[in-house]
């Protein structure tokens, strides 16, 4: 049984968090595909530490809408500011890269676009479009912002109906306003919830830190209600710092592998489809494995 426990007092990343150094010349390889896309990947501009396992796999997150996002929540290492106008090309340069990269499946993302009508979620569904008519048989998964909770915006994206829509939570109720001070813990619920009822079909994904000062029980209150709005896929991580600068949060606890496995097994036995658990776990690490494992689920179901 999970039990609180003490705040750590480790500096230095503990062994768990490091990893093997990956194949350098596929990371070139890799890199040079992306740099002729003249895209952005969350990979690169999150400080995602699973970039090098990942892109040696050819494996990558593809962002629109730019790279400035208009919030500036506590966890996240993407520059914020004022953003710069939207590319019309780029739901086709997209669609290109993912034939370019022969990705069989696809994780696109964006920041966040508060400055927009529609807080940019046009620009996904034309992605989505483009993707489907150079690329049919790539599965698509979009991870979205809250678009402010709009439910006619949120309705457009069920409508365009890619294979998985993932939001994240990020962390509990209660550090909803630190870590993620411009967003709403209900309204980000609501937003799962939503996509579901418009949608049934699609899988829904989101996903969570530990690390930063939450407890068990506030964590178990999380799943339940995440399962309440009908979430499928759960990813849980932990937390690091993108940097030292006092805008971000500080870690509070590395949590050890053996608690991720708990919380595997916790969600699994709750009724998620498929659940990532691990210290480095993040929303799109092995992504496509877990669409498969829904479908599986739903076949064995029915």
């Amino acid at each position: 049984m999970l039990k609180d426990s003490p705040t750590s007092t480790i500096k230095r990343l503990p062994f768990w968090l490091k990893q093997d150094i990956p194949d350098t010349k596929k990371i070139s390889k890799m890199r040079k595909l992306l740099d002729t896309t003249g895209l952005h990947t969350v990979c690169e501009e999150a400080h995602c530490p699973n970039i090098g396992e990942c892109w040696q796999r050819s494996v990558a997150t593809l962002m629109i809408l730019g790279d400035t996002c208009t919030r500036e929540c506590r966890f996240c290492a993407v520059r914020h500011g004022r953003p710069g106008g939207i590319n019309p090309n780029e739901p086709k340069n997209v669609a290109l890269a993912v034939k370019k990269l022969g990705l069989r499946y696809v994780v696109i993302t964006s920041v966040t676009r508060d400055d927009l009508e529609d807080q940019g979620a046009s620009q996904f569904v034309q992605t989505i479009q483009e993707v489907r008519s150079i690329n049919p048989s790539t599965k698509i998964e979009v991870l979205i912002p809250d678009f402010m909770g709009r439910p006619e915006v949120l309705k457009t994206m069920a409508e365009a109906k890619p294979d998985v829509i993932g939001h994240n939570m990020e962390t509990v109720a209660r550090l909803f306003p630190f870590v993620r001070p411009r967003a709403e813990y209900r309204r980000s619920l609501g937003v799962l919830k939503r996509i579901k009822e418009w949608n049934a079909s699609i899988f829904l994904k989101s996903g969570f830190m530990v690390g930063l000062g939450e407890d068990i029980q506030e964590i178990l209150g999380l799943m339940r209600d995440l399962l309440a709005v009908g979430c499928d896929i759960l990813t849980v991580g932990q937390y690091l710092a993108p940097s030292r600068s006092q805008r971000h949060c500080r870690v509070k606890r590395y949590v050890p592998p053996e608690e991720f496995d708990e919380y595997k097994r916790i969600a699994l036995q709750m009724g998620f489809r498929h659940v990532m658990s691990s210290p480095l776990t993040r929303s799109s690490f092995f992504a496509e494995e877990g669409y498969a494992a829904c479908l599986e689920n739903l076949s064995y179901q029915r």
